[in-house]
């Protein structure tokens, strides 16, 4: 079995970074990711309240003060609010920055760790994780749907590294440590909700990315 931590790339210098991959997003998606936020913000406020099948979309929206049509745009489904958030193209942005020589995993250590560090110096971000794996946990349509999520994020993580690989998107070594790297991703997160989210997710994280190089470089 080839070593997969190690997938090689083409020899060819780094060049610099993507001049929007570090850049402070428009002043239009600044408000857009507002909305959001204000949406999942009084969604989560009501689930606490009264539960996530008892509440509706038309109270989210009376409570984030838009209308439901709005919620919709943002998130095709109720789930959606629970599952989705900004994280994907801060991580595909800097898994761009890495160098194209580096190994997958540790690529992909430094473009999820870093970002999630800096999201969790805030004390209210820390808090709404831990509320939203709950629900994941407990609520069965919102774990269903999260199948459909990880899906999506594999695909994309696939097709970054594709392409700073020059590699075709559906190259199978690529597709099996992606898939790996999910896998323990969503296990490590899983093992802290279920241990109480009292650790260091970013440190459980590390240790999940560090024993998968290690059995990876081992075969």
């Amino acid at each position: 079995m080839p070593d997969n931590d190690h997938v090689t790339a083409p020899t060819r210098p780094t060049g610099p970074a993507s001049p929007t991959s570090s850049a402070r997003p428009g002043l239009r998606e600044r408000k857009k990711i507002q909305t959001r936020r204000a949406i999942r913000r009084a969604a989560y406020r009501l689930f606490e309240a009264q539960g996530y099948d008892g509440t509706t979309v038309e109270q989210i929206a009376d409570a984030a003060e838009v209308s439901a049509s709005t919620v919709f745009r943002y998130f095709p489904t109720k789930e959606d609010i629970v599952l989705t958030d900004e994280y994907d193209p801060v991580m595909v942005a800097a898994l761009r920055d890495r160098p194209v020589t580096e190994p997958i995993v540790e690529s992909v250590r430094h473009a999820l760790l870093g970002p999630l560090r800096e999201m969790f110096t805030d004390q209210a971000e820390l808090d709404e994780m831990r509320q939203r794996l709950r629900l994941v946990r407990t609520v069965p349509a919102i774990r269903a749907r999260m199948g459909e999520n990880i899906q999506e994020s594999s695909r994309l993580l696939a097709s970054v590294t594709a392409e700073r690989l020059g590699r075709p998107e559906d190259d199978f070594e690529i597709r099996i440590v992606v898939g790996a790297l999910i896998g323990a991703w969503s296990e490590a997160i899983f093992h802290w909700i279920d241990t109480g989210g009292g650790d260091d997710l970013a440190g459980i994280l590390d240790r999940a990315l560090t024993l998968l190089a290690a059995n990876l470089n081992d075969r």
